[in-house]
């Protein structure tokens, strides 16, 4: 995400910009400032989606990892990774999709409450894989634990 960030940030400010010029006079009213300020914010929803995404990408990968090593059955190993992979993918997606969708609603908050239907299965999913993995951790320690008499 990164990656195609950096390449193409000029293309992604272009289209943030043309699509909220679109909707000028209709949904901002004339309002440059308020226009400015909603681009400005959709772009650092671009950024918080790459944040995310490397964030919740590096912990899922960590986390499975970690799951293999206290050698969780394999079932429940494969239910969590999706949970994590899916999770950490579909919210950084909420919040890249959001920036783009902000400039045409004239509200980053509107383009988030129009995606909560994303957001909040995705990061339910990924905190219910994390507790999952740290639920399995602690069950594991206490398991191989001296018994002391």
């Amino acid at each position: 995400m990164g990656i195609v960030f950096g390449l193409n940030e000029d293309a992604i400010k272009s289209r943030l910009s043309a699509t909220a010029a679109e909707v000028r006079e209709t949904v901002y009213r004339s309002d440059d400032a308020a226009m400015k300020a909603v681009l400005d914010k959709s772009w650092a929803y671009m950024l918080r989606a790459h944040l995310h995404a490397g964030g919740m990408g590096t912990t899922a990968l960590g986390l499975i990892l970690l799951l293999n090593l206290i050698a969780t059955p394999r079932r429940l190993a494969s239910a969590i990774g999706v949970g994590l992979g899916a999770g950490g993918l579909g919210y950084s997606i909420f919040w890249m999709w959001a920036g783009f969708r902000a400039p045409g609603l004239g509200s980053t908050g509107l383009a988030k409450e129009s995606l909560k239907w994303l957001a909040m299965p995705t990061s339910g999913a990924f905190v219910l894989a994390t507790t999952a993995v740290l639920i399995l951790l602690i069950a594991g320690l206490v398991r191989r634990q001296p018994n002391k008499v």
